[in-house]
């Protein structure tokens, strides 16, 4: 019971910080949500439009958090992994794609620099990962028959 307690708390900080994540900078100042769902999967990338908050890069975090909030209601460690996973392919195809933008990322320095969003991001997805590895699950049905009775 405490691991199923420690994973889901693992997983539901890890997805508050997925859904804080786009409201912090990502890259040279530039807020997560000021990047479309859409830049990740069209041939132009990354561009300087803006678009709505709902049609940013923070819907694939609103979903992986309701997945972790199923996940800890079912006590299933699969849907936290799902949530996990969602969180770290879009931070990693964002990640991508901006360095195909920009030619290069670089984490320091006087110029264009990843922000604390990015890594408030990765963090997220690892800590759901790791809540999901700490989870018990649910516990399984004993297939096996019962012993025969005998009448008294």
């Amino acid at each position: 019971m405490l691991r199923n307690v420690l994973g889901s708390l693992m997983g539901l900080i890890g997805a508050a910080a997925a859904v804080r994540s786009p409201f912090r900078a990502w890259y040279d100042g530039r807020h997560g949500r000021d990047y479309g769902i859409q830049e990740l999967f069209t041939s132009a990338g990354i561009t300087g439009h803006t678009p709505t908050l709902m049609a940013s890069i923070l819907l694939p975090y609103l979903f992986a958090a309701i997945l972790t909030l199923c996940a800890v209601l079912l006590r299933s460690r699969l849907l936290m992994v799902l949530a996990g996973i969602v969180v770290l392919g879009f931070t990693v195809l964002w990640t991508v794609r901006q360095g195909q933008a920009a030619g290069s990322l670089t984490i320091g320095g006087t110029t264009q620099v990843l922000g604390d969003g990015l890594a408030n991001a990765y963090g997220a997805g690892a800590l759901i990962l790791l809540g999901a590895a700490v989870m018990r699950g649910r516990p399984t049905r004993s297939t096996r028959p019962l012993p025969p009775t005998t009448p008294a």
